[in-house]
Formats: C-alpha cells, sequence, structure tokens
C-alpha cells in the first residue's frame, strides 16, 4: 500500500464538531483534501467551511445531538470518522467563577463530546470500524491560571477518550486525542500580548502553532497511518509542555 494510499480518506465520512472555528475550519479542509466527505457541524449562526455539508446543531444539548444523528442517519451521512473541535472560554479565578461561567463551558467543551461519541459509536460499532479525534489542550494535563473551567473540561476530554478507546476497540473503533498549544485562532487573537509572550518563551520551538498543525494531526489520527493507534493525546503545542 502506498503513502498515498495510506493517508486517503475516500469513501469516507467524517463529521468534524464546531467545523465553523478557527481549527474546525483547518480539519474541514484537511480531510475534504484526503477525499472524505465532510460534514461540518456548529452553531446555526454560524456559515459552514467551503465544501462541507452544514448541520446546525446546539452540541451542548442531549436532545439536539440525539435529533442530529436522527438527520445523520436518515440522509446516509453517518460518520466513519469524527473530530470534535467545538470549545469556548470564560476565564476567571477560581473565586471568581460563576456557577454560569462553570456550567457553560462544561457544556459546550465536555459533556458536547460525550453526546456526540455516544450518537456516533453505535454505527461505528456495527460497521467494525472508525475514528474519534478530540481536541483538547495542554491545559487540560497541566492546569492553567484562570482556567479551572476550562482546563477541567479539556482533562474530562482525556479520561472520556481514553475510556471509549477501551470500551470500543473491541470493534475496531479508534479514539485518540489532541493536545493544541498555543494555535493562532479568533479566539487566542483577544489574548493580552503578554499571554502570548509567555507561551512563546515556554515553547521549545518558540513559536506558536497554526490551525493547519492540528488539522495535519487530525488527518493523521484518522488515516490509516495511525491503523495501531488509540486512548493517545499526541501533543501539538511547539514543545510548550514536554514531560
Amino acid at each position: 500500500m502506498t503513502l498515498a494510499d495510506l493517508l486517503s480518506l475516500r469513501s469516507r465520512t467524517a463529521l468534524v464538531v464546531g467545523g465553523s472555528g478557527g481549527i474546525g475550519a483547518a480539519v474541514v479542509a484537511r480531510l475534504s483534501e484526503a477525499g472524505a466527505r465532510v460534514v461540518s457541524v456548529d452553531r446555526p449562526e454560524l456559515d459552514p467551511p467551503p465544501g462541507a455539508i452544514a448541520q446546525a446543531c446546539d452540541v451542548s444539548d442531549p436532545q439536539a445531538v440525539a435529533a442530529l444523528f436522527e438527520r445523520l442517519r436518515a440522509e446516509r451521512t453517518e460518520p466513519d470518522l469524527l473530530v470534535h473541535c467545538a470549545g469556548i472560554v470564560r476565564d476567571r479565578v477560581l473565586w471568581k467563577l460563576s456557577d454560569e461561567d462553570w456550567r457553560a463551558v462544561l457544556a459546550v467543551n465536555l459533556d458536547s463530546a460525550f453526546y456526540v461519541l455516544r450518537g456516533a459509536l453505535p454505527a461505528m460499532r456495527q460497521r467494525g470500524g472508525g475514528s474519534i479525534v478530540l481536541v483538547s489542550s495542554i491545559n487540560g494535563e497541566r492546569g492553567k491560571v484562570g482556567q479551572a473551567n476550562y482546563s477541567a473540561s479539556k482533562a474530562g476530554m482525556i479520561g472520556l477518550a481514553r475510556t471509549a478507546a477501551r470500551e470500543a476497540g473491541r470493534f475496531g473503533v479508534r479514539v485518540n486525542v489532541i493536545a493544541p498549544g498555543l494555535v493562532r485562532t479568533a479566539m487566542t487573537a483577544q489574548l493580552p500580548a503578554s499571554v502570548v509572550e509567555s507561551a512563546l518563551a515556554e515553547s521549545a520551538l518558540g513559536v506558536a502553532c497554526e490551525p493547519l498543525d492540528v488539522a495535519n494531526a487530525a488527518l493523521f489520527l484518522c488515516s490509516s497511518l495511525s491503523a495501531r493507534v488509540t486512548g493517545q493525546v499526541l501533543r501539538v503545542d511547539g514543545g510548550q509542555l514536554i514531560a
């Protein structure tokens, strides 16, 4: 089998959750280039990336996610590949963090990942294979001042993925995590310059990552190049967190 064959996603359907965001749009583009039919899921007010089939859904709502998978079944677009990129931040130190901000971040970042995995796995199990990638963060591994809610949600994604990998592996389904560091997106563009400078200073390469760097890792984990890789956390962080 050639390298091109191993990287090819022809005849595969990929579901990208959060496909209208900076990282999500890059993932949509890269998986499409590899030949996948890509379904992009995001809030209804957001425009889908070019070339993707759009599905509007509030993925923090379990009933909305159940309805999404009903539509996917009816339209014969149930995924062989799933990349979860949805995420928000509501940064505050712990003693200033409201109940609402805690719940909102956990709902969008972690609860939605559970709802989407629960929706995707039955068909993957029945078909005897699939690949799932959850985009977490190095802050889910190390914690971060002002990000108790975000770090907890991203740490939870790692535990969720590793459990799913153990439960679904016997059915040929692989589940992995990408943990980015600082990535240049609209979200990180709002960070204070001092925060960006600190992240670059702790990076071994001294540069910020781009959304395409994360998308390339997602392509690897979705492709046959990673056929024996599951339950792993792949850091795409320029060496911010070396342990």
